[in-house]
């Protein structure tokens, strides 16, 4: 499948047709060097203090000797549940370095996601922020968890800042709601700095990593059912960190010899940020900009006064949240040289006005938690937003397919599957599931459905799941939201499929106004004239705001959820 590869030939100068994630044996020897060669450069920015990569190596070698002296085994899961604070910089090295396995938790979520995603990682420890200490509580003894380290939003901060600061979110915000962890069975609790304490009175011992060994599992597919552990290895993050710097390399040179800095507003939990920040950053020497709470538009916008960004990712909503707020004009962009899109398709209506205000585009591209995550991008010189995710990067194979696992002809819209030493090795302790999605040929079958032209740039079309069958039509619903969020009186909208007597399904919209004035009659007139009959909502409800998950990706399965209980 796939053999041609026609992508190759409309690469950006510079790319290469592969890469090569052999030259590390693990991401240990390539934080390793990346500490070693940019020790005195800053790391990571948060709340006005600073840290080089030099402290981030020697923390995060305290901290691995630490959860050594635990006498936890080589392999062992280690859970973090943290926004994005300097702690979480130093976890996931001190777990990756100590041969341990990061299990990434959401911190938002619920006791009976949090147990189902302890239990079912087996992690014995968990680094956690005090603030969500509460929902660990409720599930605890019913988990692995025998060491549990508790973080304070002020721990790595200056000391009499880092007071202030855990004194304002603790009584004057109560951010911190009341908790009490039992101790019982064998079972520690201890605070961030106390464990720093006793780690640097322990031994590291550097052990042997190899390229297959798992280096994280990533809980994916609870839209579906039970969450899932997508099982990556340190090679497949290793061969997306040397892809995706291959393809940014030629666009980031222009920066010369000057330090890369980059804004870290998605959450360190999810696969785009950990990869995209954290990972590519270490990986080339970048200062990121650490934004713990990025739904406080005006507090982010303040934030990024003090900085002169190069490196922007961000999903769809963060891009129009912080465009469409009046003191986002004021900031210096004169730096700015690569925007990212992903984790949710880039409506034309943002990317335009970005571009506008920004005068940097915003580049589409698409992975997912099973790989790792990035399998296609658009070229970074494209000057105008184009709607498509991109070409697959260096050493990445795509296939269109139908439904019965055979390859499409070009142009023909089909399932969207994947190879390449990025995908992951399985769904944790699932071979069931994972022989679902795995072709023979070792192609992951995405689910999302999109086509590929003749020179190999692939489009969404949608997700299988989210399509909307209309009098026998396929209606996909980004297609809807694209035309319905050009108009000026809208600021974001979601498209779902209603049970309808007539068509079968219907299309309903649900829209967050910008103009208070708008009228359904004036959406439903807009929509006539940009769409085929079939694909023009039947039903518009008007809303204050659309269910999203932390990452900002609209929800689509909420509200068909809410419309099936109000039928």
């Amino acid at each position: 499948m796939a053999s041609a590869k026609p992508w190759l030939a409309h690469y950006q100068p510079g790319v290469p047709a592969e890469i090569d994630p052999s030259i590390y044996n693990s991401l240990a020897d390539l934080l390793d060097e990346s500490f070693k060669k940019f020790a005195r450069r800053d790391s990571a920015a948060f709340m006005g203090a600073r840290w080089t990569f030099e402290q981030f190596d020697e923390a995060s070698k305290v901290m691995a000797a630490w959860l050594q002296s635990k006498g936890l085994k080589q392999g062992a899961r280690v859970a973090l549940m943290m926004p994005n604070v300097p702690q979480y910089m130093v976890a996931i090295a001190a777990v990756l370095r100590a041969g341990y396995v990061v299990v990434n938790v959401n911190p938002l979520y619920t006791p009976r996601e949090l147990e189902h995603q302890l239990k079912d990682s087996g992690a014995e420890a968990i680094v956690i922020l005090e603030n969500f200490a509460v929902t660990l509580q409720e599930v605890i003894e019913r988990t692995p968890i025998k060491h549990v380290v508790l973080a304070a939003m002020g721990d790595m901060l200056p000391w009499a800042k880092g007071k202030l600061v855990n004194f304002v979110v603790r009584h004057v915000k109560k951010m911190v709601p009341e908790f009490s962890l039992p101790k019982g069975n064998g079972r520690q609790v201890i605070r961030f700095n106390d464990m720093m304490a006793q780690g640097a009175n322990a031994k590291f011992t550097r052990p042997t990593i190899k390229s297959s060994d798992v280096a994280f599992l990533q809980y994916t597919g609870g839209t579906t059912g039970v969450s899932k552990g997508a099982t990556l290895l340190h090679s497949n993050i290793v061969a997306n960190i040397l892809q995706v710097e291959a393809w940014f390399k030629p666009e980031l040179d222009k920066n010369g010899n000057e330090q890369l800095v980059g804004v870290c507003a998605l959450p360190l939990y999810h696969i785009f940020a950990l990869t995209a920040c954290y990972m590519v950053g270490a990986r080339m020497g970048s200062l990121n900009i650490l934004i713990a709470n990025p739904r406080d538009i005006p507090g982010f916008i303040k934030t990024l006064q003090s900085f002169k960004v190069n490196q922007f990712p961000a999903v769809n909503t963060l891009y129009n949240g912080l465009v469409n707020h009046p003191d986002f004009n004021k900031l210096d962009f004169s730096g700015l040289r690569v925007c990212n899109g992903g984790g949710m398709a880039v409506q034309q209506a943002t990317a335009d006005k970005w571009k506008q205000v920004t005068g940097c585009p915003i580049v589409e591209g698409y992975g997912l938690s099973e790989t790792s995550p990035v399998a296609t991008i658009n070229r970074l010189d494209n000057a105008a937003f184009n709607g498509a995710i991109g070409l697959p990067v260096p050493s990445t194979e795509i296939a269109i397919l139908d439904d019965a696992g055979n390859e499409l002809p070009i142009g023909e819209p089909g399932e969207i599957a994947i190879r390449g030493p990025q995908v992951m090795a399985g769904y944790w302790n699932r071979p069931d599931e994972t022989a679902k999605v795995m072709t023979a040929d070792g192609y992951f079958r995405t689910g999302d459905v999109g086509v590929m032209d003749a020179t190999g740039l692939c489009k969404i079309v949608d997700r299988k799941k989210d399509m909307i069958l209309v009098s026998g039509f396929n209606v996909y619903p980004n297609e809807v939201e694209q035309v319905v969020n050009m108009h000026p009186g809208v600021v974001e909208c979601a498209a779902v499929g209603v049970p309808d007597a007539k068509s079968g399904e219907a299309v309903k919209l649900y829209v967050v106004k910008k103009d208070p004035t708008l009228a359904e009659e004036d959406l439903a007139r807009f929509c006539k004239e940009q769409l085929t009959g079939y694909k023009c909502p039947k039903y518009i409800e008007f809303r204050d705001d659309l269910p999203k998950t932390n990452v900002g990706k609209i929800l689509r399965r909420e509200l068909r959820d809410e419309q099936k209980k109000a039928a």
